[in-house]
């Protein structure tokens, strides 16, 4: 599968095109709209992967153009830019996916992959296996029911098997975040996955590769 990757964060840039080439993606990275509109005029993909805020042509007016064009190639937005009123238009001009920033890159592979169906098995991790596309949590087969709290917590934990998520990074996935109701969801989350989630003093939490 081919995919272009829009992203004008030169670290970011490499650190997705990097991942995405050892997954096996054929990717071609470039840095403004007029570079990205270029290259899918040249080259048919089945991918794109656009940052919004980008030099030329941004990645809404470029997605818009290639829309208008007749270019039906799935496409996910990666973006700071994380108001509903963005998130909006981003899926209004034709996105099929909106990842807000910051995330980690892993997360991005897991959604390349449950959508063009490279992930055969759900994410399985001690008792606990999580479905990417209709995002199921079940526990030894049984399914469970968690709230707008846990569940981002979960996905973000199990697919980072092995690294030290930030609190900040957790943080940002509540409505109502706070020191207290952090330590009270990771709890919760201990005790509904059966998981060891450990405290990384002054930096955030991790789960270890089993």
């Amino acid at each position: 599968m081919t995919i272009l990757l829009l992203e004008d964060d030169t670290v970011l840039g490499e650190t997705l095109h990097e991942m995405l080439s050892e997954a096996g993606y054929a990717t071609d990275w470039v840095s403004d709209g007029e570079e990205a509109a270029e290259a899918a005029f040249n080259t048919r993909y089945d991918l794109y992967i656009f940052d919004i805020n980008v030099p030329q042509i941004n990645g809404f007016d470029l997605v818009e153009s290639l829309r208008s064009a007749d270019d039906q190639t799935p496409t996910i937005f990666i973006s700071a830019m994380s108001d509903i009123a963005a998130i909006t238009k981003g899926f209004s001009v034709g996105a099929n996916d909106y990842l807000k920033k910051p995330f980690y890159p892993e997360e991005l592979l897991v959604r390349i992959e449950a959508r063009f169906g490279r992930m055969k098995h759900d994410v399985e991790y001690g008792e606990i296996t999580y479905n990417p596309i209709n995002h199921e949590v079940k526990r030894n087969g049984k399914l469970l029911s968690l709230g707008d709290v846990q569940l981002p917590i979960l996905r973000l934990f199990i697919t980072n098997i092995g690294r030290t998520i930030t609190k900040e990074s957790l943080l940002d996935l509540m409505e109502h975040p706070s020191q207290s109701a952090l330590r009270v969801a990771i709890n919760k989350l201990k005790h509904t996955t059966g998981w060891n989630i450990e405290n990384v003093r002054g930096i955030g939490y991790r789960i270890e590769k089993s």
